[in-house]
């Protein structure tokens, strides 16, 4: 999660149509990858008629927007005020483009700032922030509906509707007590990610001082707990440490929402490869990111750098307006590399080569940060992602694993993890 930009359309190609040609076999982890096109000579993704067919056959579920705290920052967190039925330039998500995109199911973030935890309203700006997007599915029944199961899912989506799941974005949200875990869990949350941009009193973030060398005790017990439930546990945000530690723990699959592959992009929020290893013996499912600090490997570097210098001026400045000038003077003077959809699917193919084609999906992180990839710029264009893996040879039935099948999987398991060990309880 960052902080909204301006909208910027994804532009419409009109050229000769480009097809997939022969159909070639997916990279194995033994395979040599091959030589990449360089950056700056690969064409635009041209879409054809056969990626339309099979993105309009699939369950596109994407493990990240963060259209809800997207409309808090922009003042109106009420959907008669701010009508998504309608085109929104300011945002990168509304209903129009959900579907011209031909989304089916989306985790929608309850994401509130971790420094909520710091004046003690993490879990109430979390509770508000479910209750908007429960706002938000019965302001348009016609298009969302709220799931909470994979049955769930896959039943919405065969009305034509939306499916709509919640996902906590930092584990700051439960304030040190499984008692809230318990009840995000009943207002309908179905994953917490463990921290998100602080070390927890329980948990080490990515992107924060180490100080528990992955999870204390009571991180292990919201693994578990989480377990118990049928939550999902998402590791994005958090420390390689603390990936590895719950990925020992857990006896359900975990998920990434929303990161990507640190061998390419060489950022502290990506997966590196021995856990991508961990994480297809476990069942888990990566997440492609979109941000281009987490795709593109000059942007991770950008960003790494901006991460240090926030956290200086956080120690200098008590305004944080004062932070947010300054980081915004930065911000000209070292302007990221965007990438394009290319750079995505980059991550995916080296994912698939490492974890293998059951282990990869889809978590775009739209409206939650600062720039995208070109022909990745709002939820209208997911066909793009098709249409390169088509490209790239991956067949049919796998595009629509890596869409959503995969996700759905996890859930399910995860789904069965809860059932046999409250049956386990039970019978105790």
């Amino acid at each position: 999660m960052f902080h909204i930009a301006p909208h910027r359309r994804c532009f419409l190609l009109f050229a000769l149509g480009c097809c997939s040609g022969t159909l070639m076999s997916l990279p194995s982890a033994a395979d040599e990858p091959s030589k990449p096109t360089p950056r700056d000579e690969r064409p635009p993704v041209v879409l054809s008629d056969e990626a339309r067919q099979i993105h309009r056959e699939a369950l596109l579920l994407d493990g990240h927007n963060d259209l809800p705290w997207a409309l808090r920052e922009l003042g109106t967190p009420s959907f008669d005020q701010f009508d998504i039925a309608q085109p929104q330039k300011s945002l990168h998500t509304d209903i129009p483009r959900l579907r011209e995109g031909g989304v089916g199911a989306q985790f929608w973030s309850v994401y509130v700032p971790a420094d909520t935890a710091y004046d003690g309203t993490a879990q109430l700006q979390t509770l508000e922030q479910i209750e908007l997007v429960r706002r938000m599915i019965a302001r348009y029944p016609d298009v969302f509906e709220l799931a909470l199961t994979a049955d769930d899912v896959e039943r919405i989506h065969g009305q034509g509707k939306i499916a709509s799941l919640i996902g906590v974005e930092g584990g700051h949200a439960i304030e040190d007590s499984l008692a809230v875990l318990d009840k995000l869990y009943e207002l309908g949350a179905r994953y917490m990610t463990l921290t998100h941009s602080d070390t927890l009193k329980w948990a080490d973030s990515a992107t924060d001082e180490a100080r528990h060398d992955g999870l204390t005790p009571f991180g292990e017990d919201v693994v578990r707990e989480m377990n118990r439930l049928g939550m999902l546990v998402d590791l994005s945000h958090v420390s390689a440490a603390t990936m590895r530690d719950a990925l020992r723990v857990t006896k359900a699959p975990v998920i990434f929402s929303h990161s990507s592959a640190r061998a390419i992009a060489d950022h502290p929020r990506n997966v590196p490869d021995d856990v991508l290893r961990l994480v297809a013996e476990n069942g888990g499912v990566v997440m492609v990111n979109f941000f281009p600090a987490f795709i593109v490997p000059e942007a991770a570097r950008i960003n790494i750098e901006r991460l240090k210098l926030k956290r200086q001026l956080a120690e200098q400045y008590d305004d944080k307006s004062q932070v947010k000038a300054e980081l915004k003077k930065w911000d000209l003077q070292h302007p990221i590399p965007h990438g394009s959809v290319h750079d995505v699917v980059d991550h995916i193919d080296h994912l698939v080569r490492i974890a293998g084609i059951d282990h990869v999906g889809i978590g775009s992180d739209f409206d939650g940060v600062t720039a995208l990839p070109d022909q990745l710029t709002d939820v209208s264009c997911y066909p793009y992602i098709t249409q390169e893996l088509l490209n790239r040879g991956y067949a049919k039935e796998q595009i629509q694993k890596i869409l959503g099948l995969n996700v759905l999987r996890a859930m399910r398991e995860a789904e069965q993890v809860a059932a046999q060990l409250q049956q386990d309880a039970s019978s105790h």
